[in-house]
């Protein structure tokens, strides 16, 4: 039997990770049994040669599951079920895809996201599949790699949440740095790593003198968690005891109104990032992320063959 696609492999997954598999890779041996996969099947390779076949498409599975809310992350990499995924096992469909998970409003919010602009709305993402139909080849790629970039940053907030606090707060002066800041030389980054800080978690110095600097503050927030105006009144409070100018809030969650609004009547440059531009961001200056695949598209070269004069 072929391996079956991500979408069939969704119910299985979801009933395993229901019985304790809370990892993918321990879901593989009773895909393998359930589905009859031969051995060279099983050990299929996809064309990067760093990850099966089976594999890959489970973790596909999981992916678009946890974007409909019907599992959630214990830890790095162990899921469990939440009680909109309790409510589908018990009286489970004959089949799970992404059609399903269209009545889910978190997955429709992720196609959103994923989609080419940002005026889509929810009957644009539910007739996704007949506009397909009329898409390129090129169109269709593109689709699919705004899909994994929407997926990747969902994955990439998880990662963050799970390192330590010292650990986030590196994180984020490496990002500065990577982005510039410093003349994006690590050396001019730092840091602070302890309590008592008073508000600042790191140090980027935009001159080697140091007369002019960025301070950093970084708060590993639950998503549900918003920051608000009381942290960023303390920051404030922190800059103006360094006599600094210049400031950076990141969380991996989001700013509450309130926040906002108070940011743009203080007399100090501050930016704030919250957890979806933080995940962008460090996609963008590869932080935390590497190439897994390249995929070259190839057109003719006109000025190689020229017309022939007649």
């Amino acid at each position: 039997m072929t391996i079956p696609n991500y979408q069939v492999l969704m119910l299985p997954v979801l009933k395993l990770i229901a019985t304790g598999h809370e990892t993918i890779p321990s879901c593989l041996e009773p895909l393998r049994s359930e589905f009859a996969i031969s051995e060279n099947e099983f050990e299929e390779l996809l064309p990067s040669g760093k990850q099966t076949v089976l594999a890959n498409r489970a973790h596909w599975a999981r992916n678009y599951m946890s974007q409909a809310g019907l599992v959630e992350p214990i830890k790095r990499g162990h899921y469990r079920l939440t009680q909109e995924g309790e409510a589908l096992l018990a009286n489970p469909p004959q089949g799970l895809n992404a059609d399903y998970l269209k009545r889910y409003d978190r997955f429709l919010e992720f196609l959103q996201r994923s989609s080419t602009t940002q005026n889509d709305n929810s009957n644009d993402a539910k007739n996704a599949d007949s506009k397909s139909e009329a898409s390129t080849p090129e169109d269709l790629m593109a689709k699919s790699h705004r899909e994994i970039e929407a997926l990747l940053r969902n994955d990439l907030l998880e990662a963050v949440l799970s390192v330590s606090p010292a650990r986030f707060e590196q994180l984020i002066v490496d990002l500065l740095v990577a982005m510039g800041y410093g003349g994006g030389d690590s050396s001019m980054g730092k840091s602070i790593g302890k309590s008592g800080d008073g508000g600042i978690d790191g140090v980027i110095n935009e001159d080697a003198l140091g007369l002019d600097a960025v301070y950093v503050q970084a708060k590993r927030y639950d998503p549900s968690n918003k920051v608000g105006r009381p942290d960023i009144q303390k920051f404030v409070g922190s800059l103006t005891g360094e006599s600094a100018t210049k400031g950076v809030f990141v969380t991996t969650s989001a700013f509450s109104r309130e926040a906002q609004d108070y940011i743009s009547r203080v007399q100090q440059r501050i930016v704030l990032i919250d957890g979806e531009m933080l995940a962008r961001l460090m996609i963008q200056h590869g932080v935390g992320v590497r190439a897994r695949a390249q995929y070259v598209i190839r057109s003719i070269d006109e000025d190689y063959f020229p017309e022939r004069e007649t």
